[in-house]
């Protein structure tokens, strides 16, 4: 069992509970997916950076992306409709509990200048979105070997939960938010 997972059941569980006094553990907050996507829109001039992209992200969350392709033309990009433009995956359970683990104990860490994760990128519903600006943060991702800088997207949906009831249950989880500012 994933560590975060066991920790979910054993240490968090009972403190949503007391938190927002709720006896059913069916209507606590519970991550259901994270959503991993990477726009490559420098693909249409080089298509060995698509390639690149989809095998940094297969290695970064031990699962085959998918790749995206363009809903319209846009003549001045020289876009076309169904072109491929970037490749995305999306992870449940247990590798969604290793990735996360990674990403909160190892890359995040890693991040140059990092003062703390924005508390307000939440969307009303409780998910919770947050960009990186390249893949070296990973380290799975041999600084030598990577030829392309890409920056990625990471989303945390949840079920049963608003704002606040993912902002208890990420901080549970060791996100490192940045504190509010005294007035």
């Amino acid at each position: 069992m994933a560590r975060l997972k066991d920790k979910y059941r054993t240490e968090i569980i009972p403190k949503l509970k007391e938190r927002f006094g709720e006896d059913n553990v069916n209507a606590l907050p519970l991550l259901r997916k994270i959503t991993v996507n990477r726009g490559v829109g420098k693909s249409i001039e080089n298509s060995k950076r698509l390639e690149e992209a989809v095998k940094e992200l297969a290695v970064i969350t031990g699962q085959m992306p998918v790749t995206t392709q363009a809903k319209t033309s846009i003549a001045t990009f020289r876009l076309r409709e169904g072109m491929p433009i970037g490749c995305k995956v999306t992870l449940r359970n247990r590798r969604m509990y290793e990735f996360l683990d990674r990403l909160i104990s190892v890359a995040i860490p890693r991040i140059r200048d990092f003062r703390g994760l924005s508390a307000t990128a939440f969307d009303g519903r409780g998910n919770y979105s947050m960009g990186l600006q390249d893949q070296l943060v990973f380290p799975e991702i041999k600084i030598d070997k990577a030829e392309f800088m890409q920056g990625m997207n990471i989303c945390l949906t949840f079920d049963n939960a608003d704002d606040e009831k993912s902002h208890f249950l990420m901080s549970e989880f060791g996100f490192p938010f940045k504190k509010p500012k005294e007035k």
